[in-house]
């Protein structure tokens, strides 16, 4: 059931819809990334970050912040709007999406004056982009087991900082990084021994180094820090804290928890647009909707497509709802999101047939290879804020209750 609005609300939209249609930016030479974990270029990275800079200005970002860290101090279903519109008329994603959806909400929910007064704006601006360092090689996802090491020097009060991190998003053009790291090596539990830092990327001994990946692009790193030192205000909290910490980002991250700046971190593609590529599409010398089989497998995914946009809106009121699982929804939502990218993607390259073979750098790949490539990046999202496995786990575990496996 769609939501009624009053006329101001409408008045609003009408609003945002005109200012992104008239200022969305004309399209690149180049192509754009899918998600803020694909921007692999300068050119990438400068084009989302003046187009951030431009939304923040107009008054359309962070919307729901305080005003005296440079947000808006307005309504959260105003920002709500905007980022409805965003989708609707199809604009660039925000570049510093863990500063946006993570690192800033998380600054806003423990960090001290002096951090958020230091931070939360220039997150906004994207003057200062953020990373994320959590994983680590050799430690998949158990994030429990970190051993990068922050020892503190008794004499500065700085922390020494040893071991690497991976899959760390825009790391090379990152301020600041949120990273998590084993403070008390003795600690009665592997995750008291934990602290959180809000981590400058540019000291001495920290070095980015790109993953070059599958999809033919770069936009991951390993993090390396070799006796890097960073200031005591680094720390977040406590030291022995940082395990509460890192599980408040993941909930921003996994999108249980609200609070986030706002605007889009993916580019969006729908079953429509699948379904509009399917039109021009021989496969097994016939056109592919010609197919019973696959006409049904496309059925199933507006089906789905549909299914996932009510649940998302069951989410807004699931504390009214289900307030002894309110968390639930918002964690199959991440879940079934993340799958149902997979799951789409594989379809478009499936209905192209021979083509389907043809890669972004063939003049003959329809839409550019912009499926082939879709279907390989999508394996990132389900894998980053918690593998499918864990996702599944944590819901039975915590939403409904089951015993743990063993």
């Amino acid at each position: 059931m769609k939501k009624i609005e009053s006329p101001e609300l409408k008045e609003f939209r009408a609003e945002v819809n005109k200012w992104l249609t008239d200022n969305k930016p004309a399209k690149p030479s180049f192509p754009l990334p899918q998600s803020f974990t694909e921007v692999g270029n300068n050119d990438q990275f400068e084009y989302l970050k003046a187009w951030q800079n431009k939304v923040y200005e107009a008054g359309y970002l962070g919307m729901a912040w305080p005003v005296e860290y440079g947000g808006r101090g307005r309504p959260q279903e105003l920002q709500d709007i905007v980022n409805q519109e965003m989708l609707n008329v199809r604009t660039p994603l925000m570049v510093n999406a863990v500063g946006l959806s993570w690192a800033g909400p998380t600054i806003m929910k423990h960090g001290t004056e002096e951090q958020k007064q230091k931070y939360i704006k220039p997150i906004l601006t994207a003057d200062e982009i953020w990373c994320q360092g959590f994983s680590e090689p050799g430690h998949g996802s158990d994030l429990g087991n970190v051993q990068t090491k922050a020892v503190r020097d008794p004499e500065t009060g700085e922390y020494v900082l040893n071991g690497s991190k991976i899959w760390t998003t825009l790391a090379e053009q990152a301020e600041h990084m949120i990273l998590l790291a084993r403070t008390n090596p003795d600690a009665s539990s592997k995750y008291a021994g934990l602290s959180f830092f809000l981590a400058p990327m540019h000291a001495k001994g920290v070095e980015a180094k790109p993953i070059y990946k599958i999809s033919k692009e770069y936009g991951f790193c390993q993090t390396f820090f070799d006796d890097a030192r960073i200031p005591a205000e680094s720390l977040m909290g406590e030291e022995g804290h940082g395990w509460m910490i890192a599980m408040s980002v993941l909930t921003f991250e996994r999108g249980v928890t609200g609070g986030q700046a706002g605007g889009n971190l993916f580019e969006i593609t729908t079953v429509r647009d699948v379904h509009d590529t399917a039109v021009d599409c021989i496969r097994d010398g016939k056109p592919s909707l010609e197919d019973p089989v696959l006409r049904d497998e496309l059925i199933d995914l507006y089906i789905s497509e549909r299914a996932t946009r009510l649940s998302k809106h069951r989410g807004e009121h699931s504390a009214l709802l289900v307030p002894e699982r309110m968390h639930g929804l918002g964690l199959a939502n991440k879940l079934v999101g993340s799958e149902g990218r997979q799951v789409l993607n594989a379809f478009a390259v499936k209905i192209q047939g021979n083509q389907a073979q043809l890669y972004m750098d063939d003049e003959n790949a329809i839409n550019g290879g912009l499926w082939q490539h879709g279907q390989l990046a999508s394996f990132a999202g389900s894998i980053g804020g918690g593998t499918s496995e864990v996702q599944r786990n944590i819901i039975a575990e915590r939403v409904l209750n089951l015993p743990k496996s063993r």
